[in-house]
């Protein structure tokens, strides 16, 4: 069993993952901008994942860290957000320096190599995305980033299977509940270090 803390879970793919390492077995902690919001998610935490005093005492003694933030909860929200530019880049500061043993992130498809652009008003997540990603790329820490395809769906079953790429647009498909069983196997059995991976399924 390990014990994984899950930043974003309260969102579709933080909670995927909360749920698939609980079913599996792992103490999971649950962190949140704002708990009361989420009243049905077990071991919730109040937490920032941009700073870094709390996110070293959230993950202290962790096995790993997970970041499933989204700074929005939908496409019009996210649009109109005025977003930090150093959100994601912050954020990955605080989870490499945290001392955490593994730091599994959520990645963005559009910053994948020959993926299609994202509309204007969506540049700005795009490009903190995309500084976060450097911002990993610059760390020492053991972390992953796991990318789904622009297809994800919430209601699509769990199929317990997956396939992983490189860094390059894959036009397949995934479900929030495959994305979770990516991320756990990751933290279970990583296979893959210091890089960005796709996450996906074609048929």
């Amino acid at each position: 069993m390990s014990s994984i803390v899950i930043f974003g879970a309260g969102g579709r793919a933080g909670r995927a993952i909360s749920e698939e390492a609980r079913t599996r077995g792992h103490q999971v902690v649950a962190v949140l901008r704002d708990p009361a919001r989420h009243p049905g998610i077990v071991q919730a935490v109040r937490g920032d994942v941009t700073d870094p005093g709390q996110v070293a005492e959230l993950v202290k003694g962790s096995d790993a860290a997970v970041n499933a933030v989204s700074p929005a909860s939908g496409p019009e929200e996210l649009a109109a957000l005025d977003l930090d530019p150093e959100f994601f880049a912050k954020a990955a500061d605080a989870l490499t320096g945290s001392g955490v043993p593994r730091v599994v992130a959520v990645g963005l498809v559009a910053n994948l190599d020959g993926a299609p652009a994202m509309p204007e008003p969506f540049q700005p997540f795009t490009r903190a995305h995309a500084a976060g990603l450097e911002r990993l790329r610059t760390s020492d820490a053991d972390w992953v980033m796991l990318t789904p395809p622009m297809t994800l769906s919430v209601d699509a079953p769990r199929l317990g299977r997956y396939r992983t790429g490189g860094e390059t647009f894959v036009d397949g498909h995934l479900s929030y509940a495959d994305l979770a069983v990516a991320v756990v196997d990751q933290i279970e059995r990583p296979t893959l270090h210091g890089t960005r991976a796709t996450v996906f399924n074609v048929d």
